[in-house]
Formats: structure tokens, C-alpha cells, sequence
């Protein structure tokens, strides 16, 4: 049954703040991150974000704070911490995954795609065929399906299963954008499609992958491809689309409409776990490191490098490591910086949100780690 619940105001301007430090005074603590609360406080308060939270982790130990309702019906606070769908966050998991056989051996970056999926882009004699490089990095020209699914239509049909093939053959029923490599566009049909490779290079499904060359290793414990399970099992904040004016709780659903580009559940101490392992060389041989972390620009200022993306920072100059996240009812942003600095930033509510909480959002990142 789809439900419609109201926005309860009353919950929202609650704030909670949980300092967990080692060797460092809390109060002295909890000062450095003021900024921090204010955003997070704003995102529920005036950015219209139904709850907020962030996880601050690093050298001096994790630093969590929430904020409004992490259930509108029970009028439950938002948990600091819990699972969530982490939308695009998915990305920088696939490519690690990519990168890793690339050490292997077992992929080319600068090979055809179709070397591993003949004849499902039709590239076959191609002069400029699409690479696994081009996918990881948005430059592959191809179309994105989202711009075919609108979100309304994935709300209404938010239980059907969808297979990775029919997402790309969606996705191609419009033209391409331009010739691969030369220019960038974010496309989630890329990651669609390397999932799939993922799945015909090894024999297993990306989510396999991910959890044995990732999810172990990292001891992530929040961390999981749910392929058709359509509930968040544990500890989680429900999520929630604004259509109307009203809210509907989407909390359940058939994540296979995102398959390599979004489906993935995690936590913010999940995510700032990976990406610090990711950062610290952890997880890839140095070529590919440096392969992950060669960008090229987007055009807003940032730049995309294979699957993760290098921001500026705002307010304390520098830069950090990072990737978004966007799911039907969660939105997420998530950055690290080189020195030890990890920041996961989620509200519950998706779409439906305001221009302000997306800003908000990226504000609230740069607060951390310039705290």
C-alpha cells in the first residue's frame, strides 16, 4: 500500500550531537564542529529536509550529529548513524572494483567495451568505440537512463524488477551525446554497464564482488548490494519523496532500477571507512590509484576521475576526495581529504528537495573537514 504522510514541524528543529573522541576534550570538540550543526540543523529547519545527519571521522576519533525525524509517523529522531540507500556513492565502490582487475590484468582500461559485452552497444567496428575508461569517467557519450525513467515513473513502479540489459537498452533508445572521450557527461548507463563487466570478467555479480574485495577486507558491516530484498534491514532512518506537497515513504523498494549506479546500502561510518582505505592505497596497487584519481573537468568547478571526484573546498581552501549519492528517499554527500579527514552527510528526503539543501549538502561536507 503507498502511503501519504505529513511533514511533522515539530520534530524537525531537533538536534542531537554525539562526540566520540580519544584523548580530546568533548566540549572543546563539540565547539570546533558548531558550523557543522548549524548546516545540519538548517537542512531540516528551512531546506524543507525531512532528517538530517553526519558522521565526522579521523585521527581524533568520529564526530556524529543529527538532526529532525528519522521516522515522520512515529515522530522517532533521526539515529546518528544507520543504514541508508547511498544513491551514486555506489560509483566509487564499482570502480574500485574495475581497478582491481585492471592490477589483475584481467581488464584493459583503454580496451573496447565491447571486448567484454559484444554486440550490446553496437561498436563493434566502431573507429572510436566506447572504453571501460570511458565509463568509469563519463566520458563515453552515452545517454543517461534516467533521463528516459523520470522519477515519477520510478515511484509508481518503485517494486518491478528491472534487469542491468534492459537499463542500457533504455538508455539507447536515445542517440548518443557526442563521440567517446571527447568531452565529460555524467551518465548512469556507464556504471550499468560496468557492473555488467564486472559480472562477465569474473563469473559473479558485482555485488558479490564488492562484498568479497571490499566489504570484508573493510569489516563493513552496514555495507550491502540488496539486489531484490526491498526493505533496509537494521537500524535506519525511513526515507521519503515529496510529491504534492505531501510525503510518500519510500523506504521500500526494488533497488535494481539503480544496478551499478545507485542501488548500493551503506552507512556514513561505512562510507567514511572505504573512502579513508580508498585514499590510503588500501584497496587499489598504485597504478591504479593514480589512474582512479587522473580527472579531467566537469564544468562546475569540480573534476571526475574514475568514479571519484576531487572538490575544492570552501571556506579553508584545499581540496577533498568525494562523491555524491542520490536515491529515491535519500540524498547523500560524502567527501575525504589526503590528511586523514572523512564526512558523510545524508537527509532522508528524495526528490523533492530544495536548491538550499543541496547546497546545504556540500556546505555541510566542508564544514567537517575544515573544522
Amino acid at each position: 500500500m503507498i502511503r501519504m504522510v505529513r511533514h511533522v514541524g515539530t520534530v524537525s528543529g531537533a538536534l542531537a550531537v554525539t562526540v566520540a573522541l580519544t584523548g580530546q576534550p568533548a566540549v572543546a570538540e563539540t565547539a570546533r564542529y558548531a558550523e557543522l550543526r548549524q548546516v545540519v540543523r538548517r537542512l531540516t529547519a528551512q531546506d524543507g529536509a525531512v532528517g538530517a545527519q553526519a558522521v565526522v571521522t579521523g585521527r581524533r576519533g568520529r564526530v556524529a550529529v543529527a538532526a529532525g525525524a528519522g521516522d515522520v509517523r512515529s515522530g522517532a529522531p533521526m539515529p546518528r548513524g544507520g543504514r541508508f540507500r547511498i544513491g551514486s556513492l555506489t560509483k566509487p565502490f564499482v570502480a574500485t572494483v574495475v581497478l582491481q582487475l585492471v592490477g589483475e590484468g584481467r581488464v584493459d582500461l583503454d580496451a573496447p567495451v565491447e571486448d567484454h559485452l559484444p554486440g550490446l552497444l553496437g561498436d563493434g567496428a566502431a573507429d572510436k568505440p566506447v572504453t571501460v575508461r570511458h565509463l568509469l569517467q563519463h566520458t563515453s557519450g552515452l545517454p543517461d537512463v534516467l533521463d528516459v525513467l523520470p522519477p515519477a515513473q520510478l515511484i509508481g513502479d518503485r517494486f518491478r524488477h528491472w534487469e542491468p540489459r534492459e537499463l542500457v537498452e533504455i538508455a539507447l533508445s536515445r542517440p548518443r551525446l557526442f563521440d567517446p572521450g571527447d568531452r565529460w557527461d555524467y551518465s548512469n548507463t556507464n556504471y550499468v554497464l560496468a557492473a555488467m563487466l564486472v559480472e562477465r570478467v569474473t563469473g559473479r555479480t558485482y555485488g558479490e564482488e564488492i562484498r568479497r574485495r571490499i566489504v570484508r577486507p573493510l569489516h563493513l558491516t552496514d555495507t550491502f548490494v540488496p539486489g531484490d530484498r526491498t526493505g533496509i534491514p537494521g537500524r535506519r532512518p525511513r526515507g521519503y519523496a515529496r510529491t504534492g506537497g505531501k510525503l510518500l515513504d519510500v523506504t521500500e523498494l526494488n533497488a535494481t532500477m539503480a544496478a551499478g549506479a545507485g542501488d548500493m546500502v551503506s552507512s556514513a561510518r561505512d562510507v567514511n571507512r572505504f573512502l579513508a582505505a580508498l585514499l590510503r592505497g588500501g584497496l587499489l596497487r598504485p597504478a591504479q590509484r593514480r589512474e582512479m584519481m587522473t580527472t579531467r573537468p566537469t564544468g562546475s568547478g569540480a573534476e571526475y576521475g574514475l568514479g571519484l571526484q576531487k572538490f575544492r573546498l570552501k571556506g579553508c581552501g584545499g581540496g577533498f576526495w568525494g562523491h555524491g549519492g542520490d536515491m529515491l528517499g535519500f540524498s547523500a554527500r560524502s567527501g575525504a581529504t589526503a590528511d586523514g579527514r572523512q564526512v558523510t552527510v545524508m537527509v532522508n528526503v528524495n526528490p523533492g528537495g530544495t536548491r538550499a539543501q543541496k547546497d546545504d549538502l556540500e556546505a555541510a561536507v566542508s564544514a567537517a573537514l575544515c573544522a
